[in-house]
């Protein structure tokens, strides 16, 4: 393993430490969100049947990945839910979910930097990106292709820290506002925890391994406003003690002083 990097960081909920650096299209009330039945078939070969095995062999060789709980996902195998995900890999968060749901289709909310480059939209859009709406117009639209997904039997990924940390051990703070969805469509929610775990002769090398908990349901309980906090804050939690089986750190983050430049 190369010597350790060190990043230096400011703020948990808005640093971005991605090596891209795209500027983003407007997401307005032209972007067609809901597309048309062969746009539709042409995104599930690509999806489900072409991308697999790129998925599986890149997840395979360069992460030995492991997933714990996926025996968790198969009751729900034809009801739509929701995805929480730590974000810790540019390339690979995008379809680390998809294999363990796999052949269930799975779509990811992105930031619209993601679909940004004319050469790669169409192919992001059709493997499962739904861009973050940028007006009301948009919101509209985005919210209903999210219910149509879920009323498919879809499901819907979500990573909630928003922004990416490369193979950050440790669950950032995050706000609860995307738990909206699951509490106004009732659904039940997963979360998968990517932790870096050492293997290899000398401990120097490090897998992913992925934690799978759920489902937690909305508890109707509780007034409506609060609902989206105490379900965000019980899957943050699991999300916490699963991250501790982290026992390998490839980057250094270090919280800068107020002080320092």
């Amino acid at each position: 393993m190369k010597e350790k990097k060190v990043i230096y960081y400011t703020d948990e909920l808005n640093d971005e430490f991605s090596a891209a650096k795209i500027t983003p299209i407007k997401i307005d009330g032209n972007y067609r969100y809901s597309k048309n039945a062969l746009w539709d078939l042409c995104s599930l070969i690509v999806q489900n049947v072409l991308s697999m095995p790129i998925k599986v062999g890149y997840a395979k060789l360069k992460f030995k990945i492991k997933y714990i709980g996926k025996q968790k996902l198969k009751k729900y195998k034809k009801e739509g839910y929701f995805v929480y995900v730590n974000h810790t890999q540019a390339f690979a968060d995008t379809f680390i979910p998809s294999i363990s749901i796999y052949p269930k289709r799975n779509f990811l909310i992105v930031n619209p930097e993601n679909i940004s480059m004319k050469f790669s939209k169409t192919i992001i859009e059709m493997l499962g990106a739904i861009p973050v709406p940028g007006d009301k117009v948009s919101m509209r639209n985005f919210l209903e292709i999210i219910k149509k997904h879920i009323k498919k039997g879809h499901s819907i990924t979500i990573y909630p820290e928003a922004h990416i940390w490369p193979y950050y051990t440790k669950i950032r703070p995050f706000k609860s506002v995307s738990f909206a969805y699951p509490v106004d469509l009732k659904k039940p929610v997963f979360c998968m925890t990517n932790t870096y775990q050492a293997y290899g002769k000398n401990n120097d090398k490090i897998k992913i391994v992925t934690y799978i908990d759920g489902p937690f349901f909305v508890n109707e309980d509780l007034p409506k406003k609060e609902q989206k906090q105490e379900l965000r804050d019980r899957v943050y939690n699991c999300m916490v003690e699963r991250s501790k089986n982290s026992n390998i750190e490839y980057i250094k983050y270090c919280k800068k002083k107020l002080n320092e430049d």
